[in-house]
């Protein structure tokens, strides 16, 4: 966490009501969006002028939080955007810990500036762009890390139902409901005191994850159907074409979750998903193990990504098909060492 001095120089910047942005990494996930949505209504309580800025929209599976409606789209309004960020006394940044993170305009962007930022994430491997870095891979979630950072700072006072609910999400959707490995007894302790602060679990659970459209499930049905198991890699992934999300509407987060699936195969401890992006003109990829394989290092040593050590990202520029092919030798070269 902070030293003193880090603390001193927060505490005494939020005593007295500044222009203050926040900032999830670009297509925002529950942790991003929960914990930038939980900093925005406590710094709201103390005055402050705040705007959260995501580089881009987030899925409808996250768009009922409170106050995500105030949320401000950079890609949409570039330079209101732009001006706010410019006369922020305070920048901080939130689930990622690279400026490229919120894509190559925001983040090229954000670099020319010389306001002072605050670095709040749990991510391997930060960058050195913020005056203070507040950076613990110990923590399953940034909406964790956060909750301590606002009780070191005596701020937790200020959390509310509505943060402690933005809080809440975050945790249970970067801990797999409370699943994975870096699930404690210390998150669990946080989490109930934001139930006791009012958090209705039943309803966030089910906002999260019991409003799937029909669509979805036919989009999931086919990745299933493309599953494809590499038993003497302990190896399970799929792929989805631009025709595949074409065919059943694609709309932003309908792909969230599903390289989980591989990871539900008896004796496979390393699952991934392939998304092609013409508009982009790259191959999206999530990666999940189980187990002391690291993902995080897979993705970047071969795939133009990183993460944590079970869960990471990377991105390819050949083709689909091209990519795959490229996977599956990366596993054969990795498995003859």
């Amino acid at each position: 966490m902070m030293n003193t001095n880090e603390v001193a120089f927060l505490t005494n910047l939020l005593q007295t009501p500044k222009q203050i942005s926040i900032i999830p990494h670009r297509n925002p996930d529950g942790d991003a969006l929960g914990s930038s949505l939980a900093l925005y209504h406590v710094l709201k309580k103390l005055n402050h002028t705040v705007k959260v800025i995501s580089p881009n929209d987030f899925p409808d599976f996250i768009a009922w939080l409170p106050s995500a409606n105030e949320v401000e789209i950079f890609e949409r309004t570039p330079l209101p955007c732009e001006t706010f960020l410019k006369e922020s006394d305070v920048i901080f940044t939130l689930d990622f810990n690279a400026l490229h993170r919120t894509g190559d305009v925001m983040g090229s962007f954000l670099s020319t500036l010389s306001n002072d930022f605050v670095l709040i994430d749990h991510h391997q491997m930060p960058d050195q762009y913020a005056k203070i870095t507040v950076s613990d891979t110990s923590f399953g979630s940034t909406c964790e890390l956060l909750y301590r950072f606002l009780q070191q700072l005596q701020l937790d006072q200020f959390i509310d139902k509505d943060s402690a609910t933005c809080i809440y999400t975050g945790i249970v959707t970067d801990s797999g409901s409370f699943k994975f490995l870096k699930t404690t007894g210390d998150t669990h302790r946080v989490v109930a005191n934001l139930i006791d602060l009012g958090v209705d679990n039943p309803y966030v659970h089910s906002k999260l994850f019991n409003t799937n459209s029909y669509n979805r499930l036919q989009l999931l049905g086919r990745a299933l159907q493309k599953l494809k198991v590499l038993p003497q890699h302990q190896t399970a992934y799929t792929s989805l074409s631009q025709r595949d999300l074409y065919d059943f509407n694609y709309q932003k987060g309908d792909t969230e979750g599903i390289v989980n699936y591989g990871l539900s195969i008896k004796g496979i401890n390393f699952a991934a998903i392939f998304i092609e992006n013409r508009d982009e003109g790259i191959v999206k990829i999530s990666f999940r193990s189980e187990g002391n394989f690291d993902v995080n290092e897979f993705a970047r040593t071969y795939f133009n990504g990183g993460g944590h050590i079970n869960a990471a990202g990377g991105k390819s520029f050949t083709s689909l098909n091209d990519t795959i092919a490229y996977f599956e030798k990366v596993l054969n070269d990795i498995n003859k060492q």
